[in-house]
């Protein structure tokens, strides 16, 4: 097994020093699904939530997430984000939230991409929470890493 990168010798928590590492462009895409009652995702198609748009919220307030995962998570080193891009979109039985993230960097963009799906669910969530008392938020994964 390998050896932690977030950890010293005596096993305490630290930053990695990504110092030594080259510049690359580095892309992650993540996705995650929050399930709705039928009577929710009617409210939400015809944009009659009382908190107002949902999916369009729920998008910026992901990207938003995004931006601000380094201060969110303690380890996670700032990066110099070239590209955000959340998207809600509503189905049968709720909505799904697709994000990209893009920098151009020493360490990679998936904690970026994760956040800001899981930003923009939990934003659906309290949008929807005083007419849906069963929501799930589910199945949230790095769907794909890329570094060039």
């Amino acid at each position: 097994m390998e050896n932690l990168s977030h950890t010293n010798k005596d096993g305490k928590a630290i930053m990695v020093d990504v110092g030594n590492k080259p510049q690359q462009t580095r892309t992650a895409k993540a996705i995650g699904h929050i399930k709705l009652h039928a009577n929710t995702i009617k409210l939400i198609k015809d944009n009659q939530m009382k908190k107002g748009d949902v999916l369009t919220i729920a998008e910026i307030a992901g990207i938003q997430a995004g931006k601000k995962t380094s201060e969110l998570i303690p380890l996670c080193h700032p990066l110099l984000i070239t590209k955000l891009d959340v998207k809600a979109t509503l189905n049968e039985n709720g909505v799904t939230c697709e994000s990209l993230a893009k920098c151009i960097g020493q360490t990679g963009i998936e904690m970026e991409a994760l956040t800001a799906v899981n930003l923009a669910l939990l934003t659906i969530y309290d949008m929807c929470k005083a007419v849906d008392k069963e929501m799930v938020i589910e199945n949230v994964y790095l769907r794909e890493k890329i570094k060039e």
